[in-house]
């Protein structure tokens, strides 16, 4: 099987650590925007987290570099389109991209304008390329939760329209869900899909609090159910979906090496798992390299690969007819 030729879905990729290190410099020299360099090779060092990174926390230090070229909506649109472009080249036929709106007001943007952008550069992108896409939208776990609220309130009118779903991210603490239970019911009561990053930094309990009192759907990460038996059964009951992220898992030391992820373990046991990259460029990956990382790491087989193509399928916060569609491409 060559897998750069299969049919691909990725539901768990942020759209501040994907862009194009290209993109940063020639935005930079546009608008005037200070970055370290415009050396491409030196720009790569600066984006792209080391697999020896430290910690969540310093892996996350990657972004401050993207976010400053993502504060125009010309630019939102760019990025975005590129992004579906990137993904739609090596076979992703449909894409959940993630980002947090309030990270790109500081020039005066408003969170409907920000929205408005990003479906822009996908619907363009949906109707140059074979791919279909929604956006969902994060609310940074580091702020408070009225801004979350701000999020859920200002996203409503986008629902049905490319956004789907709600999701918290960024520095992971313990406990984490409990600041957020009003916001996030708030959500769900308007329609958003949920998933939340849980589990990712040795937390297993924050993917039962995700489940039980946020009513996530999917997870992303999870990877610390395995020492928290208590969540790893209700992960398992309830068919909650892991967005499993092989190379940024390693990076963001959630698993000290790709040989010690449980994610086959998960799949053997019945978890559904998903493949994603989380950030192409922060985690210098694509859909067709994390796969292969987890094909030739556990051996796995082509009915693996349908059924993991197959649990995203059914995972994708996407219409009963896109998902059809979707199936089609396994049946090709």
């Amino acid at each position: 099987m060559n897998i750069a030729d299969m049919p691909k879905i990725e539901l768990h990729c942020h759209l501040d650590g994907s862009v194009r290190p290209e993109t940063i410099i020639d935005i930079a020299k546009r608008d005037g925007i200070r970055i370290p360099s415009e050396n491409i090779e030196v720009m790569k060092e600066e984006l792209i987290a080391p697999l020896d990174c430290r910690s969540l926390d310093e892996y996350l230090e990657k972004f401050s570099i993207p976010n400053a070229v993502m504060q125009t909506k010309e630019n939102l649109k760019r990025i975005t389109f590129e992004l579906f472009e990137d993904a739609a080249n090596e076979q992703v036929k449909y894409m959940e991209v993630r980002f947090a709106p309030l990270l790109h007001t500081r020039q005066g943007l408003t969170v409907e304008g920000i929205i408005a952008s990003v479906i822009e550069g996908m619907k363009e992108a949906e109707g140059q390329f074979d791919i279909r896409g929604n956006i969902i939208l994060s609310c940074m776990r580091t702020m408070a939760p009225e801004h979350a609220f701000e999020v859920v309130e200002k996203g409503k009118s986008f629902l049905g329209k490319g956004v789907v779903a709600i999701d918290l991210c960024a520095s992971e603490e313990e406990g984490f869900c409990a600041k957020f239970v009003e916001p996030i019911s708030l959500a769900r009561e308007y329609g958003y899909r949920v998933t939340i990053h849980a589990g990712e930094t040795g937390i297993g309990r924050n993917v039962l609090e995700a489940v039980e009192w946020l009513g996530a759907e999917r997870i992303g990460h999870g990877v610390y159910i395995k020492d928290c038996e208590e969540a790893y059964k209700v992960v398992k009951d309830k068919q909650i979906v892991l967005e499993v992220c092989p190379t940024s898992n390693v990076q963001t030391k959630a698993v000290t090496r790709f040989e010690d992820h449980p994610l086959y373990d998960f799949h053997r046991d019945g978890i559904s798992i998903t493949i994603n990259t989380d950030n192409r460029t922060v985690s210098d990956t694509i859909m067709t390299k994390e796969f292969n990382v987890v094909w030739n790491q556990f051996e796995m087989s082509d009915e693996d690969y349908r059924k993991i193509y197959m649990n995203s399928v059914e995972a994708a916060f996407a219409t009963d007819e896109v998902k059809e569609e979707l199936k089609k491409y396994w049946l090709e």
